[in-house]
């Protein structure tokens, strides 16, 4: 592209036109959007997983990791699990106008009502389902979605944003409510970050690196989502069964997802009974291990450098730790986590409670699995992201979070 402001200039100010319309659409006309979507991807899944396979394709020709193609495929079953989350959406409540208010004194009546953020930009890397999630939860709270995929998922993004234009445009709705940054460039990426006046939000849904580049360039707002150096603990009062499928399942069932677990904490009492079974069952599902000093003194693993400790992997990778105390844990958890998801492991009541407590992270788990922290799960439907920050929103980042509030004050000539 010659001029690549101009062109996302020009994308984001049809975005502004179109979001004005829907911000006063009707939450039925909202939800008969959604409908057209949902129906649309599914009947039109062989055009979308026929561009999948073009970016599958590069993406092994590229060298990309098991793991990270598996975030970058879309088949039927995948897509029709997408369509059933955009109609869990759909049956969700308005989260326009909500209202509270109050009189005054003086007279003056108040009301505080929920409105949309306006124009949402997302970044986002090779995974297309955020194409349709966040398309999605942004019509159903009335904002316009601006998306800038990864160049890995570029057919395929094309191949759902027309089917989602087409599906608005077919409900009556305009289809720049919802428009692909066909640009993949840095240099596009940066002048999408800087765009003040035309983006109201920005959102970076990705690993660290994406993350770290839009909140270090972005002069627009940002909220945090994705980075996710998940941890579980696995306490010296742990069911040892328990323990082993919740560990597995938290780091085998999709590494590359943001909940899923990256590091293995484990109190110095239980490890030498644990490790063991939990390394030979991690092995079998080849994972690599990668431990301190201590816990190569008890299983086989590679060791863990001083970069493991913040690094999220996205891949069948695992690093494990083994302390002193709950306290050891704790500590240890909250230096080096990204705010993500932790979860502890014990059936000893008060030091569930306590890792509860004291852990400082946006989700924290008490003998479950990290990979529940999803907006789905937790009955928000879609999800933007995970939000690792404490301002606006946090955790599974959904339809209340793409929402601000303005206040309506009617008065009868009231002066200060």
């Amino acid at each position: 592209m010659e001029n690549i402001s101009e062109y996302l200039k020009e994308l984001c100010t049809e975005a502004r036109s179109a979001q004005a319309l829907l911000a006063q659409s009707s939450d039925t006309k909202r939800n008969e959007a959604l409908e057209a979507i949902a129906v649309s991807i599914v009947k039109r899944a062989d055009d979308i997983i026929n561009a999948n396979k073009l970016d599958l394709e590069a993406a092994e020709s590229a060298g990309l990791s098991k793991a990270m193609c598996d975030r970058l495929m879309l088949d039927l079953a995948r897509i029709e699990k997408l369509a059933a989350s955009v109609r869990k959406l759909k049956a969700l409540p308005d989260p326009l106008g909500k209202s509270e208010g109050w009189t005054r004194p003086n007279g003056l009546m108040i009301e505080r009502v929920s409105v949309p953020l306006g124009n949402v930009a997302v970044i986002y890397e090779a995974r297309p389902n955020v194409t349709v999630d966040v398309a999605a939860i942004c019509l159903k709270s009335g904002n316009a979605a601006i998306l800038r995929g990864g160049k890995e998922a570029y057919n395929t993004n094309i191949a759902l944003e027309e089917v989602i234009k087409s599906a608005l445009e077919s409900s009556g709705l305009p289809g720049a409510l919802v428009s692909l940054v066909h640009d993949t460039s840095r240099e596009g990426s940066n002048i999408l970050m800087r765009l003040n006046g035309y983006i109201d939000v920005l959102i970076p849904r990705g690993g660290k690196g994406l993350i770290s580049a839009v909140v270090e360039n972005a002069s627009v707002p940002v909220i945090e989502t994705g980075a996710g150096n998940c941890h579980i603990y696995v306490d010296e009062f742990a069911d040892i069964q328990k323990a082993l499928d919740i560990v597995i399942n938290a780091k085998v069932s999709r590494p590359s997802v943001c909940n899923a677990a990256e590091k293995l904490i484990v109190h110095k009492n239980i490890a030498d009974e644990f490790l063991p079974i939990a390394a030979k069952a991690l092995c079998d599902n080849n994972v690599e291990l990668r431990g301190d000093e201590r816990v190569r003194g008890i299983i086989k693993a590679n060791p863990a450098l001083d970069d493991d400790l913040t690094r999220e992997y996205n891949d069948y990778i695992i690093s494990i730790y083994v302390v002193d105390s709950l306290d050891c844990a704790i500590a240890h958890i909250n230096a080096y986590s990204t705010g993500h998801s932790e979860a502890i492991v014990t059936e000893n009541a008060e030091n569930a409670q306590a890792f509860l407590d004291r852990i400082n992270s946006a989700a924290v788990y008490h003998n479950a699995s990290t990979r529940f922290t999803d907006g789905e799960e937790f009955g928000f439907g879609a999800e933007i992201g995970i939000s690792t920050q404490k301002l606006h929103a946090r955790g599974p980042f959904a339809l209340e979070g793409l929402t601000t509030i303005k206040y309506r004050i009617r008065g009868n000539g009231q002066i200060r």
